[in-house]
């Protein structure tokens, strides 16, 4: 029997998301079988679309056109525009993925990027985003959002909250649920004894306490009794010394305190391939790694390469050789 083909849910259909699904079937009909979860009618246009019932018609359907597994939507797609009547139906896409995922219908769920904004004035979207929402409907109370590229594996401790919010968010609780979650997961990457390298919060890792002290009474302790279980963790390190090409070497993932200390390395080293990653769900989720380009929309102009890298990944994680 065939593999189970890969969901991908339309996101945000003023953004770049309806040009990404087409590109892909264009670069994967024959390797990588997938369906996209929207409105036909938001799709350009430029390939065939072959509207299926049932994800399994999928790998079959995908020979003649891009798999559709239709989803009703109100009014047209405005590129660069989003219209808050399909807010419900981005969500219903989200929600028809994880589905076909927990149905076994799907091998893996990959999401095209979403407007929280527009979810949020559209049909009152309560979740901060994607990684929050997918916890909620997998009923899980813990994930983690990594984001990866060829040359570099990371996850943020604390993702959608504001800077000055970070220090309180960040608890011994937090920090080491969120380590042993980092660990586990990266045996689906085929490394089951990785080696974590840890950041710290404030400039030079705190410096002895000079320039902060979360490193001291927070992080340390923290690190130390996961240690004493057999973790490999290394730091508190200055974050600014952790990514260059020689300590990359030295480690397999990258653990981050807030958002950006984690995004702009792996944005910087890999825009147009990093991947989005979900893990602790209990189905495969990827996501490329930007957003919904409101400016390009519409203008040919999207690239394709971190929604093909995002697809590969869904597949090979859910064969279990990430």
């Amino acid at each position: 029997m065939s593999p189970a083909p890969i969901a991908l849910s339309c996101g945000e259909p003023s953004g770049i998301g309806p040009e990404l699904a087409e590109a892909a079937w264009e670069a994967l009909r024959d390797s990588l079988p997938f369906f996209w979860i929207g409105a036909p009618g938001h799709l350009p246009g430029r390939v065939p679309h072959v509207i299926v019932d049932h994800p399994r018609e999928a790998v079959a359907a995908s020979a003649r056109g891009l798999p559709v597994l239709a989803l009703d939507m109100p009014g047209p797609r405005v590129p660069g525009t989003p219209q808050p009547a399909q807010a419900a139906g981005v969500v219903a896409a989200i929600e028809r993925g994880v589905a076909a995922c927990q149905s076994g219908e799907a091998a893996a769920l990959c999401t095209l990027p979403i407007s929280k904004q527009a979810l949020a004035e559209g049909c009152g979207f309560a979740f901060p985003g994607h990684t929050e929402f997918l916890a909620h409907l997998g009923g899980v109370p813990e994930v983690v959002m990594m984001l990866a590229c060829d040359a570099l594996k990371v996850v943020p401790i604390t993702i959608h909250i504001a800077l000055s919010d970070v220090p309180a968010a960040l608890t011994p609780a937090l920090l080491e649920a969120r380590l042993r979650l980092t660990h586990d997961a990266m045996a689906g990457f085929g490394v089951p004894q990785p080696r974590i390298a840890v950041a710290g919060l404030n400039p030079h890792a705190g410096e002895g306490g000079r320039m902060g002290h979360e490193e001291m009474t927070l992080i340390t302790p923290v690190l130390e009794r996961l240690r004493a279980e057999g973790l490999d963790l290394r730091g508190p390190l200055p974050a600014d010394t952790m990514f260059h090409a020689a300590a990359r070497a030295r480690y397999d993932v990258a653990v981050c305190m807030y958002h950006d200390q984690a995004l702009i390395p792996v944005k910087t080293l890999g825009f147009d391939e990093g991947v989005n990653v979900t893990l602790g769900l209990p189905f495969v989720r990827t996501s490329p790694d930007h957003g919904t380009a409101f400016d390009i929309a519409g203008k040919g102009l999207a690239n394709v390469a971190s929604t093909l890298a995002a697809l590969r990944m869904a597949r090979d994680l859910s064969l279990g050789r990430g």
